[in-house]
This record gives structure tokens, C-alpha cells and sequence, in this order.
């Protein structure tokens, strides 16, 4: 088994919020995929003894790898761009994806919730990945997403049409039976929908309640695609589980997605970001409703942060892509802290707060015995700033460095 103790560096995670401190001049011996023993450099070096490889990490902060909980890797917007990935076949959509599952693991997102995925290429990835045939992180996903007929997204392979109780119910179903790891459904208008708009209601109440109630039944969460308030209210009166955006969120919604402990991936930068709409060929109708819609969506998103509603981060924007000087999970972990969550509450926002929600703390999410050792290293502090994370420069993921810039290594 591969033995490695790590040192030279100060360990961090979220746990500060409950009064862990940061452990400087630490050590962490990883064995195998998971870690073996974190604490000062003396006791673990001691502890690992002689038979063991050592990494210096150059006095970097090392924190669990970042979780980006909304993740299209087979993304196709409006335009050029995403015509482009539309007309790929079946083969080159698998190598597509593997591609930006590979990127986005060296910028030091270690874990993916994809929320619509084309022709359940993600669950051949997932496979792929977990075997070694393929270098990405963890993947949970929720299959192709749940739609009316002529709903949001309806147009790509990446989501279902349903209609009625039954349909829906069906809809569950067939991707719990595919693989899923959780249940998407689109139960308003969105940005991307030309004939649609962000407060268009698309699910009656029996339709909604179906949907919940049998993804719950085979104890899988759900995570709804919805913008305004209204529908947002009864989704969540009905027990669901996240909402994705909440472009126009109110005091009385977020009060009781608080109460309900229903979180929010707010995904602020699908309405601040003309320069990756540019690049892709986005059309003009829908970048006006996108930007347009910006104002309004951080002040939904400062009045869940008020009324204490769990925040997490999730980019839409694939998880790897060159933005604004770093890459796009990195930039909206710092629209998140910039705009009232601060950088002690963000580094929560990327790491455990996604893993108590996918469920799986008790093997990720902290940098601790006996979790799996998906780690990233930095140079600059991430509780006194969340772009920290735009210098990421070593990455480990099971226990195997995938990402090392001072040697220059990285994941082929």
C-alpha cells in the first residue's frame, strides 16, 4: 500500500466554524486512497515511521478539494458553441466530457454534482473514473433532467419529458434505475429558453408532489432548476431539498427554505458573466435576460444569506473554464464570499457544506482520519480570502498527486 506523509504545511478545512483551529507546521500521512493521521509533522512523521514517501509542500495551506454541486460537462447553451457539442456523436460526447472532467479535477474540484447530463454519458464516465480508466473527480449525478413537454431545457438529450403524476413519477424512476444519485426536475422558466420566461410555471402541484415524493421514497434528494418565488414556495412546502438560482427569491421563501433546511446553489454567475456568453455565440435575447436578470439575483441571494439558508457552491458554468483571470468554480466561490458569505463561510460553501448534502461526509468534506484524500495546496490563506483559491497548485485526489506545479506534474 502507498504510503505518503505531507508536510510543510498548515491544514485547514471547515471546521474553523465550529472552532477548529488551523494546524500549522502540520503533517498528514495518507495511506493508500485515504488519510491515515493528521496532526503536528512530529507526532505523524513518527507515527508513518521509515516506510513511507515524503512531500513538502513548501509551507502551502492544504484543504479538502473544492465540490462544485452544479456541473454540466456536456453544457450547450444557445449559439455556435453549443451547437458545436449538440452535434457531437455519442463517441466524441464520452471523450468530451472525460476532457473537462480531467480539467476540472486539476483546478482542484475533487467532487461534481452534475444536474443534466446528455445520453447518460455521465454515468459511463462516473464508472470510468471510479475504475482509473479515466482522471476526473468523484461524480454524483443526477442523470438527465426531469421537464415538462416543451420545458426548460427540453430541447437536449441531457433532460426527460414527462407529463401528469404518472409521467413524472415514471420519470423518477427511470433515471434511479439508470444510476442516479439524486433527482433534477426544471419547475419554472429559465435564462436559456427562448419561448419561456424565468417566472414561467411549468409543473401543476400533483406533478411536483409526484416527483418529491418518489425520489424520496427511493431516498434520493431532489434539486430543483426555479427561478421565481411562487413555485419556489410550494416546492418547498412539499419537501424539496435544494433550489438551483432563486433569481427572485423573497423574505417569506427564504424564511421557510431556513426553517425546512431546503439549500440554495445560487449560481451567480449565469447573470454576470457577457465575456463566456461572447465566446460561446450566445445570442443577444438571451444574454439581455441573463445580465438583466443579475440585480434581482443578488438580492435574492443577500436575503438567503439573511435569513441563514445553506448556500453552496455551484458554478453552471463548467467547473474548468478560463474566467476573469481563474477558472469558473474558483470566480463564483468569490462572487459568494464578496457578496456577504466571506471567506470562512465560502471555504464551508465549497467543501462541507456540499458533502453533508450529497451525504457523504463521513468519507469527504474535512482533512481528517479515515476520509479519502482529495486535498488541494495553496500558497495564500482561504480564511482571509476566498480568491485563495485562484492559486491552487497542488492537487491529490485518493491519494494520488494528479497536480503539482512545483514539479511540474499534472494528470495526463
Amino acid at each position: 500500500m502507498n504510503s505518503t506523509v505531507l508536510t510543510g504545511c498548515t491544514v485547514v478545512d471547515a471546521r474553523v466554524l465550529d472552532g477548529v483551529a488551523p494546524l500549522r507546521d502540520a503533517a498528514v500521512w495518507v495511506r493508500g486512497d485515504r488519510i491515515a493521521a493528521v496532526g503536528p509533522a512530529r507526532d505523524v512523521l513518527a507515527e508513518a515511521g521509515r516506510d513511507h514517501r515524503r512531500v513538502d509542500l513548501g509551507g502551502a495551506f492544504l484543504t479538502p478539494g473544492l465540490t462544485n454541486m452544479h456541473t454540466h460537462l456536456s453544457l450547450s447553451l444557445p449559439g455556435q458553441g453549443g451547437d458545436t457539442v449538440k452535434g457531437l456523436s455519442p463517441h466524441d460526447l464520452a471523450f468530451y466530457m472525460a476532457d473537462g472532467a480531467r480539467r476540472t479535477l486539476l483546478c482542484g474540484v475533487t467532487t461534481v454534482r452534475c444536474v443534466a447530463e446528455k445520453d447518460h454519458a455521465d454515468f459511463a464516465l462516473r464508472r470510468a473514473i471510479a475504475s482509473g480508466r479515466a482522471t476526473g473527480p468523484r461524480v454524483f449525478t443526477a442523470g438527465r433532467a426531469l421537464v415538462s413537454t416543451g420545458g426548460h431545457g427540453h430541447e437536449g438529450t441531457d433532460t426527460l419529458e414527462c407529463d401528469g403524476a404518472d409521467g413524472f413519477r415514471q420519470g423518477v424512476r427511470s433515471q434511479v434505475k439508470a444510476g442516479a444519485d439524486l433527482i433534477k426536475v426544471m419547475i419554472s422558466g429559465g435564462i436559456a429558453g427562448e419561448h419561456e420566461d424565468i417566472d414561467t410555471r411549468q409543473l401543476f402541484t400533483d406533478e411536483l408532489t409526484a416527483v418529491i415524493e418518489t425520489a424520496h421514497a427511493w431516498g434520493r434528494k431532489v434539486t430543483a432548476h426555479a427561478g421565481p418565488a411562487p413555485v419556489i414556495a410550494e416546492a418547498v412546502a412539499l419537501g424539496l431539498d435544494c433550489v438551483e438560482h432563486g433569481y427572485q427569491l423573497t423574505a417569506e421563501v427564504v424564511a421557510a427554505m431556513a426553517a425546512r433546511g431546503t439549500a440554495l446553489v445560487p449560481t451567480l454567475l449565469v447573470t454576470r458573466c457577457k465575456a463566456f456568453f461572447d465566446e460561446l455565440g450566445v445570442p443577444e435575447w438571451m444574454q439581455q435576460r441573463s445580465l438583466g436578470a443579475g440585480p434581482r439575483h443578488l438580492e435574492s441571494y443577500a436575503l438567503a444569506l439573511e435569513a441563514g439558508v445553506e448556500v453552496l457552491l455551484g458554478s453552471d458554468m463548467p467547473p474548468f473554464w478560463d474566467f476573469e483571470g481563474t477558472n469558473a468554480t474558483v470566480r463564483e466561490l468569490e462572487h459568494m464570499a464578496d457578496a456577504g458569505l466571506g471567506p470562512a463561510r465560502a471555504l464551508y460553501a465549497g467543501t462541507l457544506g456540499p458533502i453533508r448534502w450529497l451525504g457523504a461526509e463521513a468519507d469527504l468534506g474535512t482533512v481528517e482520519p479515515g476520509k479519502y484524500a482529495d486535498l488541494i495546496a495553496m500558497d495564500a490563506d482561504p480564511l482571509e480570502s476566498a480568491s485563495a483559491f485562484r492559486g491552487v497548485r497542488w492537487v491529490m485526489s485518493g491519494g494520488r498527486v494528479v497536480r503539482d506545479d512545483q514539479n511540474g506534474r499534472a494528470a495526463l
